[in-house]
């Protein structure tokens, strides 16, 4: 193993983490070839197998399965080393490395792009995940921030909010309830409604704005991806129930609508989150003032309020 390289170290933990060739080449951005090399020379250097393949599906070895181990505290270690260099750079040249929930993804370039502006020589490793993939970023230490809407309660960490964050139950604008006033939620749910997946933030802040209980929900369909859900709205399939700056696009070119719904929209906030315990570069601990002091106003800019069509 002595002349096994840091790269190929990350390339393996990668893999090993996502049991995934090509997913691991899309989160290195890599190409899957690169990986793939990369992997079979960290086992030349080992003398063993790492993963071992049933079907489509990828498992490690008891060997691989104990060099993840290693490998993640040797991978700490770079980090940490790189966090104590970057100390003497201060924020400018330093690297921001910030997760954030999907819903994000639809603002949060722009806020980055805003920091850079202010401060430049700033790198960026920039990921989205759904709730379950940045909670595993968070523990694993391969994040300085997170960006999400329910702070972890099961974790140590220290989490701040810094602008609101609406959800709204949207429809196509051909639809009976688009321009009613106050309507019931007990009429709502009696339709049929494209749902984001059990567990996710969404499902979750589902919950909350119909009381807790979607016992009585129309389920018509269980979907991934926000994305889908919004062009199933459109299409007529049903309503969706999504956090407003998802579909800040749509309510403006009016291929969606909110509808006024008793009790809604139900409001909540994004925060900024850390484990308790994490030494922020100064990079983090200035992108986590920006946020706190700039991101509710260049959110509203970016992203207005949706208000219901009457």
């Amino acid at each position: 193993m002595r002349h096994a390289t840091h790269r190929q170290l990350k390339v393996f933990e990668s893999v090993a983490r996502l049991l995934s060739f090509s997913r691991a080449a899309e989160e290195l951005h890599l190409t899957q070839p690169a990986v793939s090399t990369q992997v079979r020379k960290l086992e030349e250097h080992a003398g063993n197998r790492l993963f071992e393949q049933f079907g489509k599906k990828i498992y490690l070895t008891p060997a691989g399965a104990e060099l993840l181990q290693i490998s993640r505290a040797i991978i700490q270690q770079f980090e940490a080393a790189e966090i104590a260099m970057t100390q003497f750079k201060g924020i400018s040249g330093g690297r921001l490395n910030v997760g954030v929930i999907s819903a994000g993804d639809y603002f949060f370039p722009r806020l980055l792009v805003e920091f850079v502006g202010r401060h430049s020589g700033v790198t960026l490793n920039f990921s989205v995940h759904n709730r379950e993939g940045l909670l595993t970023h968070i523990v694993e230490n391969l994040i300085d921030l997170a960006i999400m809407v329910r702070p972890p309660t099961e974790l140590d960490t220290v989490s701040q909010p810094f602008a609101p964050h609406p959800y709204v139950i949207v429809a196509p604008p051909s639809h009976p309830l688009v321009g009613r006033r106050e309507i019931p939620q007990g009429e709502v749910m009696r339709e049929p409604f494209l749902v984001r997946e059990r567990g996710s933030d969404t499902w979750k802040s589902m919950q909350e704005g119909f009381g807790g209980d979607l016992s009585g929900i129309n389920i018509a369909m269980e979907i991934r991806s926000t994305e889908t859900i919004k062009q199933a709205v459109m299409a007529g399939m049903g309503l969706g129930f999504l956090s407003a700056h998802t579909v800040s696009r749509e309510l403006q070119a009016g291929s969606l609508h909110v509808l006024d719904v008793h009790g809604l929209p139900l409001m909540l906030h994004w925060y900024v989150v850390h484990r308790r315990t994490k030494r922020l570069p100064p990079v983090a601990q200035a992108f986590k003032d920006f946020l706190l002091g700039d991101a509710a106003t260049l959110i509203e800019r970016i992203v207005p309020a949706p208000m219901p069509q009457r």
